[in-house]
């Protein structure tokens, strides 16, 4: 697609409400059209990322993820539905994006990515959202995304509480500072077991929908250029005090 190629008269339609923003107008429309967006998890942070990216008109999602729908993820991986448990998520994921909007490609990549696979597949994408649930995947996630020069939007749960924030370490800020790497905020992962899972410590639903939508949003704004992104800064949400904190963060070498 080319800068100046139109929209159809269905695309302007249905994506109206952001045409009209000046933020965004048709020239950030056309980007997100252009925008190939890589999602790592098609579970519950998965979930409102593609749905929302789809819904706004990102033009290529590729999804990554290695498991199945189960029924115990019903409960807040809301792109899945109990028609498909017992599929693929990717596909599962993919079908849903196609009734939210026939003009996105889906890319599809049912495996456990890794240090050497994701490398690869990035290299046909533009930004990078990470939505694991498990440190080796996040840790590889932000080595990979650095070592391509793409943004990595990353997001993290808890049972009612979640993060989220935006890096960019390959480049600078406005006062000539390189941007903080993903080690500058968690320097190392804790050691096994210290953190329970999901299955182990449970999760309120909403509360992957509350992160996930934030990374979506943080992802149009970056290929929008509307707004400030949230690079070196942690957006922290606690569910239960309905509170909202930012904390901000520097690179360390």
């Amino acid at each position: 697609m080319t800068d100046s190629e139109a929209f159809s008269a269905e695309e302007i339609e249905r994506y109206a409400r952001h045409i009209v923003l000046p933020e965004i107008g048709g020239a950030g429309q056309q980007a997100l059209k252009r925008a190939r967006v890589l999602v790592i998890g098609a579970g519950g942070l998965g979930s409102p990322v593609l749905a929302y990216l789809a819904a706004a008109g990102v033009g290529t999602l590729g999804i990554a993820d290695d498991d199945g729908v189960s029924l115990s993820n019903l409960q807040r991986q809301v792109i899945h539905d109990s028609g498909t448990v017992g599929a693929e998520k990717t596909e599962s994921a993919a079908r849903a994006i196609a009734r939210i909007n026939p003009h996105v490609i889906c890319r599809r990549y049912q495996e456990r990515l890794d240090a050497a696979t994701t490398g690869d597949i990035l290299s046909g994408f533009d930004l990078l959202v990470d939505g694991s649930d498990n440190f080796d995947t996040r840790y590889m996630a932000a080595d990979a995304a650095e070592r391509a020069e793409v943004p990595l939007v990353t997001g993290a749960v808890g049972r009612f509480d979640g993060s989220v924030t935006v890096l960019k370490p390959y480049a600078f800020d406005g006062d000539g500072r390189q941007n903080p790497r993903y080690r500058d905020l968690y320097p190392a992962p804790p050691p096994p077991g210290l953190v329970p899972s999901c299955a182990e410590a449970g999760i309120v639903g909403p509360v992957t929908g509350v992160i996930g939508t934030l990374m979506a949003m943080e992802v149009i704004k970056l290929i929008t250029g509307a707004g400030e992104p949230l690079v070196g800064r942690l957006l922290l949400y606690d569910g239960l005090s309905a509170r909202f904190e930012t904390i901000a963060y520097v690179r360390k070498a």
